[in-house]
């Protein structure tokens, strides 16, 4: 992140605070209503939608507090707009937009990053080879294509969706499992049986240290 990215998000949240609904917060508050923001913010790129957990949030949030989930959820669109430069719903529509405008060119990227979910359940995707299932791999890819594209992770999964079946002629979903059956199960499978290993081993008793006896 450059430094002039840096003190653009410093001047949001110092925005944040600074605003109306923030001000009115204390420390506590604001820490709390700040993050369900982030929280919110991450359903939006993830479904396009926000009401019903804006809502559940608002709920929660407002239940230990001195004001109802009327104010709370206001509260939070304000900060939400302060934090990150539009309204929720603007979030929303953008995300949706871009969807609408993508050329045949972008929709073809879904493919490869389908295909790429293959070797991160097979050998992983970090330096220690972890593997992953096949829904945590194939919402890794959606989430990296959803950021390039500028759209939500359930448009960019739906992509990857399409390409691979125009491409492999069969489903995105029950080739990842098959993979998942075969690289990722044994593992897991493995893991267990040592966990039921060690706990059905007694456990040594540490050594009791002994001294002299006072009278």
């Amino acid at each position: 992140m450059s430094e002039s990215q840096t003190k653009t998000k410093e001047d949001m949240n110092r925005a944040a605070r600074e605003s109306f609904s923030g001000r009115l917060l204390t420390d506590p508050q604001f820490e709390e209503a700040y993050r369900i923001t982030s929280i919110i913010e991450r359903e939006i790129r993830k479904s396009g939608t926000f009401k019903d957990k804006l809502a559940d949030y608002a709920h929660a949030f407002a239940r230990t507090e001195k004001f109802d989930g009327v104010r709370a959820e206001m509260i939070m669109r304000d900060i939400f707009r302060e934090r990150t430069g539009q309204t929720m719903n603007g979030l929303r529509e953008a995300l949706l937009e871009r969807e609408k405008a993508l050329t045949d060119q972008e929709r073809q990227r879904g493919y490869p990053c389908a295909e790429a979910v293959g070797p991160m359940i097979e050998k992983g995707n970090d330096a220690e080879g972890r593997r992953m299932t096949f829904h945590r791999a194939a919402a890794y890819q959606a989430q990296v294509l959803g950021r390039e594209l500028g759209v939500t992770d359930n448009c960019a999964w739906g992509l990857m969706k399409e390409g691979f079946k125009a491409q492999r002629g069969t489903e995105f979903y029950d080739w990842g499992k098959a993979l998942e059956q075969r690289f990722y199960t044994p593992l897991v499978e493995a893991e267990r049986q040592q966990r039921e290993a060690n706990a059905d081993r007694p456990q040594r008793s540490a050594p009791t240290r002994s001294g002299p006896s006072r009278s």
